[in-house]
């Protein structure tokens, strides 16, 4: 009979209550990277199209683009590209503030770099919301 493969004993999200892998598990960096630079492209090519890739305007369109997104379908483009969504921590909706919030916190760069054992970003902890994947 084959061996399952052993979980460890500790994991990202653990302490959170979440599973180590499948639906709901905490998304890992590489997929995270690979959702900002999705969403950071697409943005850089809408604001050359129609800005002339002014660095403000490409800082606001991803701003922009993660507030509705986020509000309306509970994750970016890059996001939902790559099967992962915003939670709130506590589950339930969203809600307004999160998205702002976080989104606020993303652009100003420092914050998601800070992470915790959970690999949740500063950006996440004071929003109060968690990247997993669907």
């Amino acid at each position: 009979m084959p061996e399952k493969p052993s979980v460890p004993v500790e994991w990202p999200g653990k302490r959170l209550g979440l599973p180590y892998d499948g639906p709901r598990s905490i998304a890992r960096s590489g997929r995270r990277i690979a959702a900002l630079a999705i969403d950071f492209a697409s943005a850089a090519i809408i604001s050359a199209a129609f800005f002339n890739y002014e660095g403000w305007a490409s800082t606001a369109i991803f701003a922009v683009v993660q507030i509705v997104f986020l509000l309306t379908l509970s994750g970016s483009p890059g996001h939902l590209i790559l099967g992962m969504r915003v939670v709130p921590l506590r589950g339930g909706y969203l809600g307004v503030w999160r998205p702002f919030t976080r989104t606020i916190l993303l652009c100003l760069v420092i914050p998601p770099l800070i992470w915790d054992k959970d690999q949740r970003g500063m950006h996440d902890r004071l929003s109060g919301t968690v990247l997993v994947r669907r």
